[in-house]
């Protein structure tokens, strides 16, 4: 009852509707209201103003399960506008709550937006993993800061690698693994130390000066049921810290595990990717930030990407000239770095290579909204066409973000079979601010009936503004505190009293 008792005085035409698409099988729903302001908090021991969801920071976790509706109502307390992206949701056909200013218009100061979005599983084929032997728990970890790549270990403990980003990996132990910028994975502990002390749990940042990042390394405790003391002595050991090639051995040790029962990251059997014939190839080589204009920026193939005051999707859909070009070279061109609003224009069910060229001095890590792509390769220098002959085309591990180290190149491969306009950016802040990102323009030339329309609760802004509307039709869960999952039994229940009371 709690979707009939706090939605009742907001709309209760969009709950009826919710409650009726449940009661007839659908997935459940979950709602979430999020309120986003400013607070105080220390995140590196020294207090700041740092940007918080309901008071929190880092703010709270959406705990759902693949294939449910997530409906989160966003409130911006914020002085500036807001967009909120879901990275490692792929948003199957349904670039609209993608989250970026490619696809939406920021949320006013003041404002509220609803994102009203599914996970899809594809089709499970293999084995199930198995239960482990043994007390093993396991631990997803994410790299959710916005520069550093981080090293992750756990005193006297293994670490099995099992998923990354949404795919199972081949089970291999690690005694730590380096996580980039936006990146996360899972990995299976088994309690079997002896409990004479605790054990530290350690994440140290990577390719820093070796004095800070002992200071900045966030450290925990792991402590068994019966331990009989506190942990003592140094924290365990980091890996060459200034070094990368460890790193990259890791990284190409990592592989798909294709036998365990998983989702497939593309329903048109590119799991056998490497048999696939490639459509287009795209060399992108990214640059530290030079001056462009008397400003600094960042690019790729010499273009910084310059945001348009009316997203790149509403652009298209409603047929607006000048708003983007389609002609994002393939490869670096040779004339002066600039600004533009230039899109790939991409194939609908192509099977693209891209190859990411870091000539700068410093780890990048790249994220491709709406899809997963396969991590074939990586290797020092510069890629060329013979670089092909080392590619992995067997079980290169599927994920939506990958590194790349410095004077190196990481080579990817994806089946462009979700339509939308995605976005493709690095994850390291200061160069994402500065442009280092691009678009996919994905279109089906048919009509595609299968992708989402326009949502209702669209804000419109740039040289659309004028179809805004006021907010009054708005969903608001303002009252809502956690989740919420009512079984399609009790919707039914709650249908039948609705329409009993209104008729």
């Amino acid at each position: 009852m709690p979707c009939f008792a706090k939605l009742w005085g907001v709309n209760l035409s969009i709950c009826l509707l919710w409650l009726l698409r449940s009661c007839y099988g659908e997935d459940p729903y979950v709602f979430y209201d999020w309120r986003v302001s400013y607070a105080t908090a220390s995140p590196l021991g020294t207090k700041q103003q740092v940007i918080a969801v309901n008071g929190q920071f880092p703010g709270p976790t959406l705990n759902v399960t693949t294939n449910w509706n997530v409906i989160v109502n966003v409130r911006n307390d914020l002085d500036e506008p807001l967009l909120i992206t879901w990275a490692g949701v792929q948003q199957r056909k349904n670039s609209w709550q993608d989250g970026v200013s490619g696809t939406n218009c920021a949320i006013p100061a003041g404002w509220n937006w609803t994102y009203d979005f599914q996970e899809l599983r594809k089709n499970l084929e293999g084995h199930d993993l198995g239960a482990p032997d043994g007390k093993t728990y396991r631990l997803r970890v994410s790299n959710v800061g916005i520069s550093t790549s981080l090293n992750f270990r756990i005193q006297n403990h293994n670490l099995i690698l099992v998923e990354t980003e949404g795919s199972y990996t081949v089970q291999q132990k690690y005694t730590d693994l380096d996580i980039h910028v936006g990146q996360s994975y899972s990995f299976l502990v088994t309690m079997d130390q002896d409990a004479t002390s605790d054990y530290y749990i350690v994440a140290s940042p990577r390719f820093v000066n070796s004095s800070s990042g002992g200071k900045a390394a966030g450290v925990a405790l792991l402590r068994y049921s019966n331990s009989q003391g506190p942990v003592s002595g140094p924290l365990p050991d980091l890996p060459n810290n200034l070094d990368p090639s460890y790193s990259m051995t890791q990284a190409k040790s990592i592989r798909w595990n294709l036998t365990a029962s998983a989702a497939r990251p593309n329903p048109q059997g590119s799991f056998r990717y490497g048999q696939i014939t490639v459509t287009d190839v795209y060399v992108l080589v990214s640059k530290p930030a030079e001056l462009i204009n008397g400003k600094w920026h960042a690019t790729l193939n010499g273009l910084s990407y310059f945001t348009p005051s009316t997203p790149l999707k509403l652009a298209h859909l409603y047929n607006v000239p000048g708003v983007y070009k389609l002609d994002f070279p393939s490869k670096p061109m040779n004339r002066p770095s600039r600004l533009d609003t230039s899109l790939i224009n991409a194939t609908y069910r192509g099977f693209v290579e891209i190859i990411f060229q870091n000539s700068g001095t410093t780890v990048q890590t790249y994220h491709l909204d709406g899809y997963a792509f396969f991590v074939v390769g990586m290797d020092y220098g510069t890629w060329t066409e013979n670089s092909r002959s080392i590619y992995n085309k067997d079980d290169a591990v599927a994920r939506c973000t990958t590194q790349v180290y410095p004077g190196a190149w990481t080579a990817i491969m994806v089946s462009l079979d979700n339509s939308g306009i995605w976005n493709l950016r690095a994850e390291k802040l200061n160069s994402w601010y500065l442009g280092q990102e691009v678009y996919l323009n994905v279109v089906n030339s048919e009509k595609d009936s299968s992708e989402v329309p326009l949502p209702d609760n669209t804000i419109y802004c740039g040289l659309l503004s004028s179809l805004q509307r006021d907010q009054s039709h708005r969903i608001d869960f303002s009252h809502m505190q956690k989740l919420v999952c009512v079984s399609s039994t009790t919707l039914v229940a709650l249908v039948i009293t609705l329409l009993c009371f209104l008729f």
